[in-house]
């Protein structure tokens, strides 16, 4: 047969790949368990305290940690046997979640723990993920990892909706301690999901002379030096640094102010994962678009669709003022963080995509100074409060900023 016919033939399913299945059936497995035990927790949290403040604790003792250990990550991933380097991670966090359940299940549990217990999972997963689909392209191949990437991509907003909208309706009908018992299953399942998975060293295991603390340094240096990537990526943390206090918040919304239980809590939370999707594709249809145009309005729009949410006097129209505005969020995250790749020089791919998982980090921390207004102001108007400033933060960096008004010069559409 010539090379002709066979370029011609049709190509697998990539779901037919057994192991890439694996693959794919772990990480969505992982980010349900992820996604859904985070209502869990805020829901123990808000009973267990009755603090807002409390709630923004929570936020930093996962983000502090994933910033710590996000630039070694990369290198971590580069550098060692993926499977077992995401195995150490995971069977880290079954064991966390494991004690915490022991001890909700004997009445003993204390916030203070369920802070430990959170910190174990900040540390952890900035390895799990970025290990995973660094995998990808060993077991489908660089013609289709574009491809992989986007069917992952999928599977894990699909997880963000289900898992927290299936865990908090567990809370409600069968008790916080089943609902927990349920996440850590899913985090058992996840870990066995490796076992089908083949060992998987990295690029760089092999010769590499130069340390690890320069290998950091470096992308570092190269992230500062370059302006345009550097403003991309300040610029995009504005509507996370919104969305993050609001997850946060999310448990005091839905029980205090709307009333909806836990199941109107796993609703609410959802939001941001069934907007993920549908920005997302609503972005793979644009075309021949300003692309700075519609960062910039979507940047607004999110934050006065969120400062509305926050004020609705009921739970349904927050709903969908929510998922509005979890749309625009994911339109905006998706032209910046597509900016972003496009500029980031291939060398350093790498090392800079871990800074940037970072950025997913740093913006939890927006949750500490809102949730301690909300303690005195309520949550209603600390959050929109918040969003006033985003909204002004997204003019003043339109303004301050060439680089940034030149984009869709140095990066079109």
């Amino acid at each position: 047969m010539d090379g002709a016919n066979i370029n011609e033939m049709p190509r697998r399913p990539l779901l037919a790949n057994r192991q890439f299945r694996w693959l794919f059936a772990g990480e969505v497995t992982f980010v349900f368990a992820v996604q859904g035990q985070s209502v869990v927790r805020a829901w123990l949290t808000f009973k267990l305290t009755g603090s807002e403040f409390a709630l923004g604790t929570m936020a930093a003792a996962l983000a502090i940690p994933m910033m710590l250990i996000a630039p070694l990550a990369g290198v971590l991933v580069d550098r060692l046997e993926r499977r077992s380097l995401i195995a150490f991670a995971q069977a880290t966090i079954v064991l966390s979640e494991l004690t915490l359940l022991t001890l909700l299940l004997f009445g003993q549990l204390q916030f203070w723990q369920l802070l430990c217990g959170t910190v174990a999972l900040g540390l952890a997963f900035p390895i799990c993920l970025p290990a995973r689909q660094a995998m990808a392209v060993n077991l489908v191949g660089k013609d289709r990892l574009t491809a992989a990437m986007a069917l992952s991509s999928s599977g894990i907003s699909l997880a963000r909706v289900l898992g927290p909208a299936v865990l908090g309706t567990l809370v409600e009908a069968l008790g916080p301690a089943w609902a927990y018992a349920c996440g850590v299953a899913l985090f058992a399942v996840a870990l066995l999901s490796l076992l089908g998975l083949p060992k998987d060293s990295g690029p760089l295991r092999d010769g590499l002379k130069r340390s690890v603390s320069s290998e950091m340094a470096e992308g570092v240096r190269l992230l500062c030096g370059h302006r345009l990537l550097r403003v991309l990526l300040l610029f995009g943390l504005i509507p996370v640094f919104l969305a993050m206090p609001v997850q946060q918040l999310m448990v005091v919304f839905a029980d205090n102010i709307w009333k909806a239980g836990s199941s109107g809590l796993g609703v609410l939370q959802s939001m941001s994962g069934a907007g993920a999707v549908v920005g997302a594709l609503w972005v793979s249809r644009m075309r021949n678009v300003s692309r700075l145009r519609v960062m910039a309005l979507s940047g607004l729009g999110s934050s006065l669709l969120l400062a509305l949410f926050a004020l609705s006097p009921s739970y349904w129209p927050a709903v969908g003022l929510a998922f509005a505005a979890y749309v625009l969020s994911a339109i905006f995250g998706t032209l910046n963080n597509s900016a972003m790749q496009l500029v980031i020089p291939d060398h350093a791919r790498g090392r800079i995509s871990s800074l940037m998982m970072m950025s997913v980090s740093l913006p939890m921390l927006g949750a500490v100074p809102v949730s301690a207004l909300a303690e005195h102001i309520g949550a209603p108007i600390a959050v929109a409060c918040a969003c006033g400033i985003g909204s002004l933060a997204v003019l003043s960096f339109l303004a301050a900023s060439p680089a940034l008004r030149r984009l869709d010069e140095t990066v079109p559409f």
